[in-house]
Parts: structure tokens; C-alpha cells; sequence
């Protein structure tokens, strides 16, 4: 059955880029747009033929700051929330700390990371784990105390300790939340590792895309947003399905 829902999933997916192709390339030539303006579908998919080893390369380091920003982000954010749920004096400090993480525009706050980390792949993965830190930490806090109070009675009647009550009756409890906090850092996280490359580097699909646009590439800066894209909604739906088959129990889920 699950095979089959990924079957289904691959072909609406085809489908609706088909139908997006579709419409950018009835865009194109009704309205004879200059190609420096919008390029047709054509001469994308010729530059990313063309120039494909540079985007892979580009991705390459593009990739590995989005896993490594999306890692360090996970670990803050779960590290947050269990010191707001144990602690309840510290969740008064921790509170303004996380809200502030976000009021904070992420270009107000990509020169300082480069001006403290430098230009190169630590920026960038610190710019990614900052952008998911909130939805992270805000689901799994928002699970973890969410806990049905009948398996908190339960585990109170077994004589269960306070890291025993958190390992086998909240944290399990809690993963559909902390899931839905992961699907949503899956897909911003390359917001933040792009927005630092756009700042200031040497390498990545965000240097790519301003190195074309400087030098008038627009078929160029598509392919490597068709790329970014295309890496983005892979990782989202490998995720999807590694988080499925993790919370087996939440049937809704």
C-alpha cells in the first residue's frame, strides 16, 4: 500500500511540473518576453545540459549546508525545548531568546554571522540551523506538554522516574509534533543556506545564481533555482517517508 502511495505521489508531482512547464512556456511566447527578462523552459533545460558539472558542484556545497544547518538546528531546537518543559524558572529566559531568533530579520543578521564565522561553509549552516530553530523547538515543546494525561497517570501508577516518564511516555508522544516541526525545517532550511551565500562566499548554488545575474545569465540563474528546487522538494518527501515509517504507531499520522 505504501508503495503504492509513493507511486501516486511521484505522478501528481510529474504531473503538476508538466502543467507549471505548460503555462512558463505559454508565458514565454504570448507575451514575447525578452529572454533576459524570463527565459523559456527550452533554454533552461539547455544551460543545465550545458553546464551541469558546475551545478552539481555548486549543489554539492549548497547540500552539504543545508544537512549540516538542518542537524545542528534539530539538536538546538529539541535541547530548547526539553529545558522549557524540565525547568520551568529557565523557560522564562529561554522564551524571549527563542521569539527573538525570529524577529530578526535573516539579512540583518547574515554580515554579522560572516563577519564572526567567515565566509565560509560555518556561516551559512549557523544562517540554516537559526531559520528552523524556531519551528523546531516550538513543535516539540508544544508536544512534549501536550502529553495525554492518562499516560502520565499510568506511568505515575508504575513508579516511573522523571527520565523514564520523558524517554518512554513524552518524547513518543511528542514525535508527531516534533515530525510536523521537522517537515516544515526541511523546506526553509535552504532559505537560510542560500540567503548566506548570497551575503558573502565562494561557492554554492546562492553565489551561482548572483555570479549569473551579474554577468546577464538569466537561463543560468533559473537552472540553478531548478536545481535548489529540485534538491528542496527531494529532501522533503525523503524526509516525509523516513518520519512515517519512524512513528508507525500514530496511525493518523
Amino acid at each position: 500500500m505504501n508503495s503504492f502511495k509513493g507511486v501516486g505521489s511521484g505522478v501528481r508531482l510529474l504531473i503538476t511540473a508538466l502543467v507549471l512547464l505548460g503555462l512558463w512556456q505559454a508565458v514565454v511566447s504570448f507575451t514575447q518576453v525578452p529572454s533576459f527578462i524570463l527565459p523559456s523552459p527550452q533554454a533552461v533545460l539547455a544551460k543545465l545540459v550545458t553546464r551541469y558539472p558546475v551545478l552539481i558542484e555548486h549543489g554539492w556545497v549548497t547540500a552539504q549546508e543545508i544537512l549540516l544547518g538542518l542537524m545542528l538546528g534539530l539538536v538546538m531546537g529539541l535541547v530548547f525545548a526539553l529545558q522549557m518543559l524540565l525547568f520551568a524558572p529557565l523557560r522564562r529566559w529561554l522564551l524571549p531568546i527563542l521569539i527573538a531568533s525570529q524577529a530578526i530579520p535573516v539579512f540583518a543578521i547574515a554580515p554579522i554571522l560572516m563577519l564572526w564565522l567567515g565566509y565560509g561553509i560555518t556561516s551559512k549552516v549557523v544562517m540554516a540551523a537559526i531559520i528552523i530553530f524556531f519551528p523546531v523547538t516550538t513543535c516539540c515543546y508544544d508536544g512534549l506538554r501536550s502529553t495525554p494525561q492518562g499516560y502520565l497517570d499510568l506511568a505515575n501508577t508504575l513508579s516511573a522516574s522523571r527520565w523514564q516518564l520523558l524517554w518512554h511516555v513524552r518524547l513518543p508522544a511528542a514525535m508527531p509534533a516534533l515530525a510536523s516541526g521537522i517537515r516544515v525545517a526541511v523546506v526553509v532550511a535552504p532559505i537560510g543556506a542560500v540567503v548566506g551565500e548570497w551575503v558573502g562566499s565562494s561557492a554554492g548554488l546562492g553565489y551561482l545564481m548572483l555570479q549569473a545575474n551579474a554577468r546577464m545569465h538569466i537561463d543560468e540563474m533559473f537552472a540553478a533555482l531548478f536545481v535548489l528546487a529540485a534538491m528542496a522538494v527531494t529532501l522533503y518527501f525523503v524526509t516525509d517517508r523516513l518520519l512515517r515509517r519512524a512513528i508507525w504507531w500514530h496511525s493518523t499520522y
